[in-house]
């Protein structure tokens, strides 16, 4: 009978809710970014960009959280939104990884070189006392960090954070638990 009864109702688990509300996400994400390419906004970090990313990401990651709330009898405990939300962020980081990894290989050969020359050419204007030596410096520790292996740890780490974030305040929120 417990096995029928998952078998009518499979979004019970918690791995279902991440996988599914990870694979919207990192979809979304995707879209976004693919749009900033046509654009050719994706090398900018303007504040405006930054803010609707995150505001997709709290959208899908507290849907996805009041989903599995709403499916199981409206009861949520705070470690499931956890859960929950480090899921969601997870997977949607390792969907923004393959894009990422695709951009600077396939898509874009050039993406870090062209990355590099913008940001260099930023801490020329913002810093026009710098000196070549302190110019140098500066450029020798960015080139430090443009490696992918870097660059998918900051992803990660990032995503994590913020999923850990967006999901604590969620779940505070969104509590019920089960009576005893």
């Amino acid at each position: 009978i417990q096995t029928l009864n998952l078998m009518n109702n499979p979004m019970k688990t918690n791995t279902s809710y991440m996988v599914k509300f990870g694979g919207i996400l990192g979809g979304v994400s995707v879209i976004f970014a693919l749009i900033l390419f046509t654009l050719d906004m994706h090398y900018g970090q303007e504040p405006l960009v930054n803010y609707v990313n995150y505001a997709i990401s709290i959208g899908v990651i507290v849907l996805g959280i009041y989903t599995f709330r709403r499916d199981n009898e409206g009861f949520l405990s705070l470690s499931q939104a956890i859960k929950l939300g480090l899921g969601i962020s997870l997977i949607s980081a390792i969907i923004a990884l393959v894009y990422t990894g695709l951009l600077m290989n396939v898509i874009e050969p050039t993406y870090m070189e062209t990355v590099s020359e913008l940001t260099k050419s930023k801490i020329i204007d913002e810093n026009p006392e710098m000196t070549q030596e302190q110019l140098n410096a500066a450029l020798d520790m960015m080139e430090k960090f443009q490696g992918f292996g870097v660059i998918a740890g900051f992803i990660l780490i990032f995503s994590l954070f913020f999923g850990f974030l967006t999901s604590l305040v969620a779940g505070l929120i969104l509590k019920k638990a089960r009576p005893e």
